[in-house]
Protein backbone atom coordinates (compact mmCIF):
# COMPACT_ATOMS: atom_id res chain seq x y z
CA UNK A 1 0.00 0.00 0.00
CA UNK A 2 1.11 3.27 -0.76
CA UNK A 3 2.10 5.66 2.06
CA UNK A 4 0.31 9.13 2.63
CA UNK A 5 1.78 11.94 1.09
CA UNK A 6 3.86 13.79 3.34
CA UNK A 7 3.05 17.11 1.63
CA UNK A 8 -0.72 16.96 2.53
CA UNK A 9 -1.50 18.35 6.26
CA UNK A 10 -4.35 17.20 8.63
CA UNK A 11 -5.78 20.26 10.30
CA UNK A 12 -5.34 20.17 13.68
CA UNK A 13 -8.54 19.65 14.95
CA UNK A 14 -9.44 16.88 12.70
CA UNK A 15 -9.81 14.46 15.59
CA UNK A 16 -12.11 16.21 17.03
CA UNK A 17 -14.20 16.45 13.89
CA UNK A 18 -17.46 13.83 13.41
CA UNK A 19 -16.88 10.76 11.43
CA UNK A 20 -19.23 11.23 8.08
CA UNK A 21 -17.26 8.33 6.55
CA UNK A 22 -18.23 4.20 6.10
CA UNK A 23 -18.15 3.92 9.81
CA UNK A 24 -20.47 1.22 11.29
CA UNK A 25 -21.81 2.50 14.94
CA UNK A 26 -18.77 4.94 14.99
CA UNK A 27 -15.87 2.77 14.37
CA UNK A 28 -13.89 3.82 12.10
CA UNK A 29 -13.08 2.25 9.26
CA UNK A 30 -9.67 2.08 7.94
CA UNK A 31 -8.88 4.45 5.10
CA UNK A 32 -6.92 1.51 3.01
CA UNK A 33 -8.84 -1.55 3.27
CA UNK A 34 -6.90 -4.40 3.25
CA UNK A 35 -5.48 -6.02 -0.16
CA UNK A 36 -8.00 -8.60 -1.61
CA UNK A 37 -7.33 -11.44 -3.92
CA UNK A 38 -5.26 -15.32 -3.27
CA UNK A 39 -1.75 -15.48 -1.80
CA UNK A 40 0.48 -17.17 -3.99
CA UNK A 41 3.48 -19.14 -3.47
CA UNK A 42 6.03 -19.76 -6.53
CA UNK A 43 8.68 -22.21 -6.10
CA UNK A 44 11.74 -21.86 -8.33
CA UNK A 45 11.14 -18.20 -7.77
CA UNK A 46 14.59 -16.97 -8.61
CA UNK A 47 15.12 -17.50 -12.33
CA UNK A 48 13.71 -18.11 -15.64
CA UNK A 49 9.84 -18.62 -16.04
CA UNK A 50 9.68 -18.39 -12.10
CA UNK A 51 10.94 -15.15 -11.51
CA UNK A 52 9.39 -13.20 -14.33
CA UNK A 53 5.84 -14.77 -12.68
CA UNK A 54 7.04 -13.72 -9.37
CA UNK A 55 7.24 -10.44 -10.65
CA UNK A 56 4.01 -10.50 -12.58
CA UNK A 57 2.07 -10.86 -10.11
CA UNK A 58 3.94 -8.95 -7.00
CA UNK A 59 2.82 -5.87 -9.67
CA UNK A 60 -1.03 -7.10 -9.93
CA UNK A 61 -3.60 -5.94 -8.13
CA UNK A 62 -5.36 -8.66 -8.20
CA UNK A 63 -3.00 -10.60 -5.97
CA UNK A 64 -3.00 -9.93 -2.19
CA UNK A 65 0.91 -11.38 -1.60
CA UNK A 66 2.95 -13.63 -3.32
CA UNK A 67 5.27 -16.20 -1.63
CA UNK A 68 8.74 -17.05 -3.20
CA UNK A 69 10.41 -20.22 -2.76
CA UNK A 70 14.11 -21.47 -4.28
CA UNK A 71 17.28 -22.20 -3.19
CA UNK A 72 18.92 -18.57 -3.51
CA UNK A 73 16.73 -15.10 -3.24
CA UNK A 74 15.91 -13.57 -6.43
CA UNK A 75 15.53 -9.85 -7.30
CA UNK A 76 11.67 -9.29 -6.25
CA UNK A 77 12.05 -7.17 -3.26
CA UNK A 78 8.03 -7.33 -3.22
CA UNK A 79 7.91 -10.82 -2.59
CA UNK A 80 8.14 -12.64 0.85
CA UNK A 81 11.56 -15.25 0.28
CA UNK A 82 11.81 -18.63 2.16
CA UNK A 83 15.27 -20.12 1.03
CA UNK A 84 15.25 -24.10 1.06
CA UNK A 85 14.87 -26.88 -1.35
CA UNK A 86 11.49 -28.12 -2.70
CA UNK A 87 12.01 -31.69 -1.82
CA UNK A 88 12.50 -30.37 1.86
CA UNK A 89 9.24 -31.32 3.61
CA UNK A 90 9.64 -28.12 5.80
CA UNK A 91 7.81 -26.84 2.77
CA UNK A 92 4.72 -27.11 4.09
CA UNK A 93 5.18 -24.33 7.17
CA UNK A 94 6.27 -22.04 4.35
CA UNK A 95 2.84 -22.96 2.38
CA UNK A 96 0.94 -22.37 5.17
CA UNK A 97 -1.51 -19.17 4.27
CA UNK A 98 -1.25 -19.64 0.79
CA UNK A 99 -4.17 -20.31 -1.11
CA UNK A 100 -2.36 -21.29 -4.51
CA UNK A 101 0.75 -23.04 -5.70
CA UNK A 102 2.48 -22.45 -8.84
CA UNK A 103 5.13 -25.47 -8.79
CA UNK A 104 7.65 -24.29 -11.81
CA UNK A 105 11.09 -25.80 -9.67
CA UNK A 106 12.02 -28.73 -12.50
CA UNK A 107 15.27 -29.19 -13.13
CA UNK A 108 15.09 -29.80 -17.31
CA UNK A 109 18.98 -29.07 -18.61
CA UNK A 110 20.48 -30.60 -21.08
CA UNK A 111 23.41 -31.23 -19.19
CA UNK A 112 21.93 -32.98 -16.21
CA UNK A 113 22.90 -36.60 -15.19
CA UNK A 114 19.15 -37.98 -16.01
CA UNK A 115 18.47 -40.22 -12.87
CA UNK A 116 19.58 -36.99 -10.78
CA UNK A 117 17.44 -34.83 -12.80
CA UNK A 118 14.31 -37.29 -12.85
CA UNK A 119 15.19 -37.72 -8.87
CA UNK A 120 14.59 -34.06 -8.18
CA UNK A 121 12.04 -33.04 -10.44
CA UNK A 122 9.60 -36.31 -9.20
CA UNK A 123 10.66 -35.91 -5.54
CA UNK A 124 10.24 -31.94 -5.52
CA UNK A 125 6.55 -32.82 -7.39
CA UNK A 126 5.69 -35.25 -4.87
CA UNK A 127 6.63 -33.01 -1.90
CA UNK A 128 4.71 -29.62 -3.43
CA UNK A 129 1.99 -31.35 -3.95
CA UNK A 130 1.78 -33.43 -0.21
CA UNK A 131 2.43 -30.28 1.21
CA UNK A 132 0.51 -27.98 -0.50
CA UNK A 133 -2.63 -30.27 0.76
CA UNK A 134 -1.32 -30.04 4.27
CA UNK A 135 -0.77 -26.59 4.66
CA UNK A 136 -4.42 -26.05 3.24
CA UNK A 137 -3.49 -24.85 -0.28
CA UNK A 138 -6.70 -25.41 -2.48
CA UNK A 139 -4.81 -25.12 -5.81
CA UNK A 140 -1.71 -26.56 -7.08
CA UNK A 141 -0.67 -25.58 -10.80
CA UNK A 142 1.86 -27.58 -12.65
CA UNK A 143 3.76 -26.55 -15.40
CA UNK A 144 5.12 -29.41 -18.06
CA UNK A 145 5.10 -29.01 -21.71
CA UNK A 146 3.34 -30.13 -25.07
CA UNK A 147 5.97 -32.58 -25.42
CA UNK A 148 3.65 -35.06 -23.21
CA UNK A 149 1.09 -35.42 -26.41
CA UNK A 150 3.99 -36.91 -28.52
CA UNK A 151 4.89 -36.26 -31.63
CA UNK A 152 3.53 -39.10 -34.01
CA UNK A 153 2.83 -39.04 -37.72
CA UNK A 154 -1.04 -39.64 -37.31
CA UNK A 155 -1.64 -36.39 -34.72
CA UNK A 156 -4.52 -34.35 -35.08
CA UNK A 157 -3.60 -30.77 -36.33
CA UNK A 158 -4.28 -29.37 -33.70
CA UNK A 159 -4.52 -31.48 -30.85
CA UNK A 160 -7.37 -31.07 -28.79
CA UNK A 161 -6.43 -30.54 -24.86
CA UNK A 162 -7.92 -33.36 -24.01
CA UNK A 163 -5.79 -35.51 -26.40
CA UNK A 164 -4.54 -38.67 -25.25
CA UNK A 165 -0.61 -38.65 -23.76
CA UNK A 166 0.74 -40.23 -26.02
CA UNK A 167 4.24 -39.85 -25.42
CA UNK A 168 6.95 -42.03 -24.27
CA UNK A 169 10.51 -41.06 -21.93
CA UNK A 170 12.82 -41.61 -24.70
CA UNK A 171 13.21 -38.09 -25.19
CA UNK A 172 14.88 -35.81 -22.79
CA UNK A 173 13.30 -34.85 -19.97
CA UNK A 174 9.72 -36.17 -21.23
CA UNK A 175 9.65 -39.28 -18.89
CA UNK A 176 9.89 -36.40 -16.06
CA UNK A 177 6.85 -34.87 -16.97
CA UNK A 178 4.82 -37.67 -17.75
CA UNK A 179 5.48 -39.06 -14.31
CA UNK A 180 4.89 -35.18 -13.01
CA UNK A 181 1.40 -34.98 -14.65
CA UNK A 182 0.73 -38.65 -13.05
CA UNK A 183 1.34 -37.38 -9.27
CA UNK A 184 -1.18 -34.80 -10.78
CA UNK A 185 -3.85 -36.39 -11.49
CA UNK A 186 -3.02 -39.06 -8.46
CA UNK A 187 -3.26 -35.68 -5.67
CA UNK A 188 -7.36 -34.65 -6.21
CA UNK A 189 -7.76 -38.49 -5.18
CA UNK A 190 -5.82 -38.46 -2.44
CA UNK A 191 -6.48 -35.32 -1.20
CA UNK A 192 -9.94 -33.99 -1.81
CA UNK A 193 -10.54 -30.62 -1.82
CA UNK A 194 -7.10 -30.27 -3.98
CA UNK A 195 -7.40 -28.74 -7.44
CA UNK A 196 -4.65 -29.06 -9.83
CA UNK A 197 -4.45 -27.37 -12.84
CA UNK A 198 -1.62 -28.29 -15.66
CA UNK A 199 -0.01 -25.82 -18.12
CA UNK A 200 1.56 -27.91 -21.28
CA UNK A 201 3.72 -24.86 -23.67
CA UNK A 202 4.15 -25.64 -26.68
CA UNK A 203 7.74 -25.01 -28.29
CA UNK A 204 9.62 -22.55 -25.43
CA UNK A 205 11.08 -19.60 -26.32
CA UNK A 206 12.96 -16.62 -24.60
CA UNK A 207 16.19 -17.42 -22.24
CA UNK A 208 15.39 -20.64 -22.75
CA UNK A 209 18.01 -23.35 -23.32
CA UNK A 210 16.38 -26.78 -24.89
CA UNK A 211 16.86 -29.65 -27.55
CA UNK A 212 14.40 -27.65 -29.60
CA UNK A 213 15.90 -24.39 -29.54
CA UNK A 214 19.57 -25.74 -30.16
CA UNK A 215 17.78 -27.27 -33.51
CA UNK A 216 18.03 -23.61 -34.43
CA UNK A 217 21.23 -23.29 -33.46
CA UNK A 218 22.71 -25.49 -36.18
CA UNK A 219 24.01 -24.75 -39.57
CA UNK A 220 21.98 -26.78 -41.21
CA UNK A 221 17.97 -27.50 -40.37
CA UNK A 222 18.63 -31.28 -39.86
CA UNK A 223 15.13 -33.37 -42.07
CA UNK A 224 14.35 -36.92 -41.95
CA UNK A 225 13.04 -38.01 -44.97
CA UNK A 226 9.61 -38.22 -45.58
CA UNK A 227 8.57 -36.32 -41.97
CA UNK A 228 6.01 -33.49 -41.58
CA UNK A 229 7.72 -31.27 -39.43
CA UNK A 230 5.43 -28.77 -38.04
CA UNK A 231 6.43 -25.73 -35.83
CA UNK A 232 4.84 -24.32 -32.80
CA UNK A 233 6.41 -21.98 -30.35
CA UNK A 234 5.59 -20.24 -26.94
CA UNK A 235 6.95 -17.50 -26.16
CA UNK A 236 7.96 -16.98 -22.04
CA UNK A 237 5.90 -13.84 -21.87
CA UNK A 238 2.83 -16.03 -22.78
CA UNK A 239 3.59 -18.55 -21.20
CA UNK A 240 3.73 -16.35 -17.27
CA UNK A 241 0.23 -14.90 -18.53
CA UNK A 242 -1.38 -18.35 -19.03
CA UNK A 243 0.25 -19.13 -15.43
CA UNK A 244 -0.97 -15.99 -14.19
CA UNK A 245 -4.95 -16.90 -15.47
CA UNK A 246 -4.42 -20.19 -13.91
CA UNK A 247 -2.69 -18.78 -10.49
CA UNK A 248 -5.76 -16.45 -10.22
CA UNK A 249 -8.26 -19.08 -10.75
CA UNK A 250 -9.73 -18.03 -14.08
CA UNK A 251 -9.20 -20.95 -15.99
CA UNK A 252 -8.37 -24.86 -14.58
CA UNK A 253 -7.88 -28.24 -16.14
CA UNK A 254 -5.56 -29.16 -18.58
CA UNK A 255 -4.40 -26.22 -20.57
CA UNK A 256 -2.16 -25.57 -23.85
CA UNK A 257 -0.62 -22.67 -24.49
CA UNK A 258 0.93 -21.13 -27.43
CA UNK A 259 0.91 -19.07 -30.59
CA UNK A 260 -1.83 -19.17 -32.78
CA UNK A 261 -1.91 -21.53 -35.42
CA UNK A 262 2.02 -23.36 -36.57
CA UNK A 263 4.43 -22.85 -39.28
CA UNK A 264 5.17 -25.47 -42.02
CA UNK A 265 8.94 -26.90 -42.53
CA UNK A 266 9.57 -24.88 -45.50
CA UNK A 267 7.81 -21.69 -43.68
CA UNK A 268 10.75 -22.20 -40.74
CA UNK A 269 13.63 -22.39 -43.47
CA UNK A 270 12.10 -19.29 -45.37
CA UNK A 271 11.78 -17.10 -43.02
CA UNK A 272 15.62 -17.99 -40.86
CA UNK A 273 17.60 -18.20 -44.24
CA UNK A 274 18.80 -21.24 -42.80
CA UNK A 275 18.84 -24.42 -45.14
CA UNK A 276 18.03 -28.37 -44.70
CA UNK A 277 20.64 -31.28 -44.68
CA UNK A 278 17.86 -34.03 -45.02
CA UNK A 279 18.91 -37.70 -44.33
CA UNK A 280 17.04 -41.19 -44.44
CA UNK A 281 15.48 -41.86 -41.21
CA UNK A 282 17.80 -45.10 -40.28
CA UNK A 283 20.73 -42.99 -40.84
CA UNK A 284 19.18 -39.83 -38.83
CA UNK A 285 18.01 -41.97 -36.04
CA UNK A 286 20.44 -44.56 -36.09
CA UNK A 287 23.40 -41.83 -35.76
CA UNK A 288 21.61 -40.00 -33.36
CA UNK A 289 21.33 -43.23 -31.36
CA UNK A 290 25.20 -44.04 -31.18
CA UNK A 291 26.11 -40.24 -30.70
CA UNK A 292 23.95 -40.09 -27.48
CA UNK A 293 24.95 -44.06 -26.27
CA UNK A 294 28.75 -42.49 -26.72
CA UNK A 295 28.19 -39.40 -24.75
CA UNK A 296 29.01 -36.87 -27.53
CA UNK A 297 25.51 -35.60 -27.48
CA UNK A 298 23.28 -34.55 -24.56
CA UNK A 299 20.09 -35.28 -26.59
CA UNK A 300 18.61 -38.94 -27.18
CA UNK A 301 17.18 -40.24 -30.45
CA UNK A 302 13.59 -39.22 -28.72
CA UNK A 303 14.23 -35.93 -29.20
CA UNK A 304 14.25 -36.25 -33.00
CA UNK A 305 10.69 -36.91 -33.26
CA UNK A 306 9.72 -33.66 -31.76
CA UNK A 307 11.53 -32.29 -35.44
CA UNK A 308 10.05 -34.90 -37.42
CA UNK A 309 6.52 -35.35 -36.52
CA UNK A 310 3.45 -32.82 -35.54
CA UNK A 311 2.39 -31.90 -31.96
CA UNK A 312 0.79 -28.58 -32.40
CA UNK A 313 -1.98 -27.97 -29.75
CA UNK A 314 -5.45 -25.91 -29.68
CA UNK A 315 -5.24 -23.17 -26.45
CA UNK A 316 -9.16 -23.35 -26.64
CA UNK A 317 -9.72 -23.39 -23.01
CA UNK A 318 -7.36 -20.04 -22.60
CA UNK A 319 -9.36 -18.57 -25.13
CA UNK A 320 -12.61 -19.42 -23.83
CA UNK A 321 -11.28 -17.97 -20.81
CA UNK A 322 -10.11 -14.56 -22.54
CA UNK A 323 -6.57 -15.43 -22.45
CA UNK A 324 -4.79 -14.46 -26.22
CA UNK A 325 -0.95 -15.23 -26.82
CA UNK A 326 0.88 -11.51 -27.80
CA UNK A 327 3.37 -13.14 -29.85
CA UNK A 328 2.82 -14.73 -32.95
CA UNK A 329 4.80 -17.82 -34.44
CA UNK A 330 6.80 -15.85 -36.67
CA UNK A 331 7.68 -13.08 -33.91
CA UNK A 332 8.51 -16.14 -31.57
CA UNK A 333 11.07 -17.37 -34.36
CA UNK A 334 12.53 -14.44 -35.23
CA UNK A 335 13.49 -14.02 -31.36
CA UNK A 336 14.99 -17.81 -31.20
CA UNK A 337 17.04 -16.68 -33.80
CA UNK A 338 18.02 -13.93 -32.76
CA UNK A 339 19.18 -15.54 -29.48
CA UNK A 340 20.93 -17.98 -31.70
CA UNK A 341 23.08 -15.37 -33.75
CA UNK A 342 26.94 -16.47 -32.61
CA UNK A 343 26.38 -20.00 -31.01
CA UNK A 344 26.78 -22.83 -32.61
CA UNK A 345 25.44 -26.40 -31.95
CA UNK A 346 26.42 -29.62 -34.18
CA UNK A 347 24.90 -32.94 -33.76
CA UNK A 348 23.18 -31.38 -30.66
CA UNK A 349 26.14 -30.72 -28.83
CA UNK A 350 27.18 -26.52 -28.05
CA UNK A 351 30.72 -25.77 -29.13
CA UNK A 352 32.26 -23.42 -26.58
CA UNK A 353 35.86 -22.10 -26.85
CA UNK A 354 37.17 -24.09 -24.06
CA UNK A 355 35.64 -27.59 -24.40
CA UNK A 356 38.00 -28.10 -27.46
CA UNK A 357 37.78 -31.77 -26.67
CA UNK A 358 34.06 -31.39 -27.19
CA UNK A 359 33.76 -29.61 -30.14
CA UNK A 360 36.18 -31.89 -31.76
CA UNK A 361 34.46 -35.01 -30.85
CA UNK A 362 30.89 -33.04 -31.85
CA UNK A 363 32.57 -31.70 -35.46
CA UNK A 364 33.20 -35.34 -36.10
CA UNK A 365 30.08 -36.72 -35.26
CA UNK A 366 28.79 -34.05 -38.02
CA UNK A 367 31.38 -35.34 -40.34
CA UNK A 368 29.83 -38.34 -39.98
CA UNK A 369 26.41 -37.62 -40.55
CA UNK A 370 27.29 -35.71 -43.36
CA UNK A 371 29.25 -38.61 -44.58
CA UNK A 372 26.52 -40.96 -44.33
CA UNK A 373 24.26 -38.23 -45.94
CA UNK A 374 26.69 -38.16 -49.02
CA UNK A 375 27.09 -41.69 -48.97
CA UNK A 376 23.16 -42.13 -49.66
CA UNK A 377 23.08 -40.23 -52.42
CA UNK A 378 26.32 -41.15 -53.95
CA UNK A 379 24.40 -44.85 -53.79
CA UNK A 380 20.98 -43.42 -55.12
CA UNK A 381 23.03 -41.72 -58.21
CA UNK A 382 24.56 -45.20 -58.87
CA UNK A 383 21.34 -46.88 -59.34
CA UNK A 384 19.99 -43.66 -60.83
CA UNK A 385 17.34 -42.51 -58.41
Amino acid sequence: MSSPDPQVRVPHDAENRPDHGDSAHGVRQPRNPPLRGPVIAVTGAASGVGAALVSRLAASGEVKQVVAIDERRGECAAAQWHLLDVRDPAIAEKLRGADVVVHLALDLDLETDPAARTAYNVRGTQTVLTAAAAAGVHRVVLCTSAMVYGALPDNDIPLSEDSELRATAEATGVGDLLEIERLGRRAPRAHPGLNVTVVRPAVLVGGTDTALTRYFESPRLLVVAGSRPTWQFCHVEDLVSALEYAALEKVDGELAVGCEGWLEQEEVEELSGIRRMELPSAVALGAAARLHRIGLTPSPAGDLAYTMHPWVVSVSRLHAAGWRPRWTNEEVLAELLQEAAGRHTVAGRRLGRKDAATAAGAAGATVALLGAAAAVRRARRRRGI
